[in-house]
């Protein structure tokens, strides 16, 4: 057994994980920290995805605080042309290989085990296994364990699917499909996508830009889904208008609607939030980006299976239930149920800050990694665990129209609470994976005139906020019954 001291114990190089320990290192030049993460390399659940994955929302807010992602300019081709990049499958894991090999190994101050799996532990003697050698390590912590994997983020490559697959279908994650092209004498003649999230879109997308006719492909979505408009969401420097303007729709829609569908709606006819189909009213959102190019390339699909569950199929065909849909002989089916964060987890009662132990959760949805580097910051410059607590109540994990809401209610009392600390508000003006923070500043400094426009927001969203409480807590009562 080998045995080692550390002032943190990080679970999981991830996102999550890595976002923390950034910050750490920033703000506590003294602590040491060690790494477990049962993947071989950094990057957590990136490494498990699909090689065409890309993040939906602009690069620029994604990752650590230190390390810019991608270069700070305008993709010129392709459904994001005009708009700021968006990190690829390659470039994600990139960055997370050289953030480690060269700022936290380096700094002396972080040990890092891939394929290591945390086995469990107490009062600040914890242990661990070694995956491939089964070497035994136990963990003397000075200071709190740090759990980075609440999320448990699903992808399709390690996810079981919940139908039954009968010999001899053609079934595969979208991970499979690049390497269609190594067996071309054996190629579908035809493709069903299973799924309706984000991943059986970005797999539309793929096989449509990959030369697939759209007639050649089925789509099976039991629920339809909003997702937020992309160009809305640029980097704040360049686009403080749209997203002043994004704010303002939010809480404007909010305010004076009875249900959150009824607010969704609203949001669709200002083109803030986005659909596929105008004819459906979508039931599902988590928070996805999309751009309207991606839109017009999905509608080509028109072979839609609509509100049904597949339950089994065959080689020529799709159970659901007891009916029976007939498909082309051969049809390759692509698995894109997996979620990728469990929303049915929802509030587990558990607090960022408790003890010994920090549990990194949402601070704000859907900022993954601004929520992470957050609560570092937080744990080095506040004393108590209900000081901490108290600014950073972990935002709910909605995933319908009825409960969003709720999160954008929370999101707007987060930031309130978190402005108005003089500490955590300056963290926020300095941190790079803070949406709207640096912009500001540097505007300041630069005495741009766009800073007129911030002045009205405050202003409107205070006028908005007794709607939008209103709104906020029916959903929150229907997320809480869910």
């Amino acid at each position: 057994m080998t045995s080692h001291e550390t002032d943190y114990l990080v679970i999981g190089a991830g996102a999550v994980g890595m976002a923390f320990v950034d910050t750490l290192l920033d703000e506590d030049p003294d602590c040491h920290i060690t790494i477990l993460d049962k993947h071989a390399r950094p990057g957590g659940h990136w490494n498990d995805a699909y090689s065409f994955v890309a993040l939906h929302q602009p690069s620029a807010t994604y990752g650590v605080n230190s390390m810019e992602m991608c270069p700070d300019r305008v993709d010129e081709r392709g459904h994001n042309k005009g708009m700021y990049p968006l990190a690829k499958h390659a470039e994600i894991l990139a960055y997370y290989s050289s953030l480690m090999t060269e700022r936290f190994v380096p700094s002396g101050r972080v040990t890092y085990l891939p394929l290591t799996e945390y086995q469990g532990g107490n009062k600040g003697e914890h242990s661990a296994r070694s995956i491939l050698s089964g070497d035994e390590h136990s963990f003397t912590i000075r200071r709190k364990l740090v759990d980075g994997t609440w999320f448990k983020t699903s992808v399709p490559s390690t996810h079981k699917p919940a139908f039954d697959i009968g010999e001899g279908t053609r079934f595969a994650p979208p991970g499979d499909l690049p390497f269609l092209w190594m067996d071309t004498n054996n190629l579908p003649q035809h493709y069903c996508i299973i799924g309706g999230g984000k991943t059986a879109m970005d797999t539309a997308i793929w096989l449509l830009e990959a030369g697939v006719p759209a007639d050649k492909i089925d789509w099976v979505r039991p629920r339809d889904s909003w997702m937020f408009n992309r160009k809305l969401l640029q980097p704040a420097y360049h686009h403080i208008e749209d997203l002043v303007q994004f704010q303002v729709d939010l809480v404007e829609c909010a305010n004076g609607s009875e249900t959150g569908d009824e607010m969704f709606a609203k949001l669709g006819k200002r083109g803030t939030m986005l659909r596929i189909d105008e004819s459906v009213t979508p039931k599902m959102f988590h928070f996805a980006v999309i751009s309207e190019a991606e839109i017009a390339l999905l509608q080509q699909i028109t072979k839609i299976h609509r509100n049904k569950r597949v339950s089994a199929l065959e080689s020529s065909a799709m159970i659901f239930g007891d009916e029976r849909t007939d498909m082309p002989e051969g049809t390759l089916f692509i698995d894109c149920t997996a979620s990728a964060v469990p929303f049915e987890q929802r509030d587990n009662g558990r607090p960022f800050f408790q003890g010994d132990t920090i549990t990194l959760q949402l601070a704000q949805a859907p900022f993954v990694p601004y929520s992470a580097a957050l609560a570092a910051f937080i744990e080095v410059h506040f004393e108590t665990d209900d000081e901490k607590n108290n600014l950073v109540p972990p935002a709910p994990l909605t995933d319908t129209t009825e409960t969003y809401p709720y999160a954008m209610m929370a999101n707007l009392m987060s930031t309130a609470i978190l402005s108005g600390n003089e500490k955590t508000n300056a963290f926020n003006n300095k941190s790079r994976l803070h949406p709207t923070g640096p912009a500001i500043v540097r505007m300041m400094r630069e005495n741009d005139p766009r800073l007129a426009a911030l002045s009205e927001i405050g202003p409107k969203i205070q006028a908005n906020m007794p709607g939008v409480i209103k709104l906020g807590m029916a959903a929150k009562a229907i997320h809480e019954a869910a």
